[in-house]
């Protein structure tokens, strides 16, 4: 197989700094209302364009059936819209937990956009680029974009980016296993019944600074996930200790807590609890002031 081009770029994590889900739409998906925050934490991608006909996805952890991967995914959905390449190989580097709500797979798929976009002799217009990533899930989207900071409504896919926040430390709390995206909507739907809450237009002011987030910060997955996650809810509360000014949040639907807050609390304190109490183990990263650019390497 002839090679061509090719770039990486460290596809970073996110964490939703506040997250709501509304009535179920026509289309059958849920709207939601998000603030994304991107993390310094992320996989190293890596793309080859190929000359000839052909796909290979390399991932050195376990990245399930190569057809429902979201990094092969996406790249064959540039390739059908813009003619090219004619084969590509794909390598992940993972460091993001898989399954933990910090948009790891779909951070991957973003990164493949961005490669393939910066790699291709026409280049498609980010319009373009955001309605390939939108069928690919709510966060490929923002993870597609360049922006540190944006709130998002719908399907993910109108946002409105923002200056990034003052850098805080960020402690990640992973579990062992992971929630499932669809029993988190299930649960929660079953919670609700036929009720489900009305768009409330989030204030930008307040999520211009850490207090405002702290203010509006939200997750409405988290009383149904912690109802049948003990250990979840147990993470959480450890992350909670000595948390005034912290933000203390799940990411997404879970499994994984964070706590973004300004670095003084030692974290050995947050390690043994965390291994005591909730059975998982502590990451640390920090928020990003900015998105890493796609790096070419020939």
């Amino acid at each position: 197989m002839s090679a061509g081009p090719a770039a990486r770029v460290v596809a970073q994590a996110k964490v939703n700094l506040a997250l709501r889900i509304l009535a179920r739409e026509a289309s059958g998906f849920h709207g939601l209302e998000t603030l994304f925050c991107r993390l310094a934490l992320g996989d190293l991608v890596t793309v080859r364009a190929q000359e000839r006909q052909g796909r290979s996805l390399d991932c050195d952890a376990d990245a399930g059936p190569v057809e429902r991967n979201l990094a092969w995914r996406a790249a064959a959905a540039f390739q059908e819209r813009a003619g090219w390449p004619r084969g590509f190989a794909i390598e992940i580097g993972k460091r993001i937990p898989i399954g933990g709500g910090l948009g790891g797979g779909s951070a991957d798929a973003g990164a493949v956009l961005r490669i393939l976009n910066d790699l291709a002799p026409r280049p498609l217009p980010e319009a373009d680029l955001l309605a390939l990533a939108m069928p690919l899930g709510s966060d490929v989207p923002f993870l597609t974009t360049t922006a540190p900071l944006a709130l998002a409504w719908s399907r993910g896919e109108r946002m409105l980016a923002l200056p990034p926040l003052p850098a805080r430390r960020v402690l990640l709390a992973v579990a062992g296993e992971g929630i499932a995206t669809a029993d988190a909507y299930r649960w929660l739907a079953e919670s609700r019944g036929t009720f489900a809450p009305s768009p409330a237009l989030a204030d930008v002011g307040d999520a211009t600074t850490w207090p405002g987030v702290a203010a509006m910060s939200v997750n409405d997955f988290e009383p149904v996930v912690f109802a049948r996650a003990p250990r979840v809810e147990a993470a959480w509360r450890a992350l909670g200790e000595r948390a005034e000014g912290a933000v203390v949040r799940m990411s997404g639907s879970g499994a994984t807590v964070f706590r973004a807050d300004d670095g003084r609390a030692p974290e050995a304190g947050f390690r043994d609890a965390l291994e005591r109490e909730a059975g998982a183990r502590l990451a640390v990263t920090a928020t990003a002031p900015s998105v890493v650019p796609v790096e070419r390497l020939d």
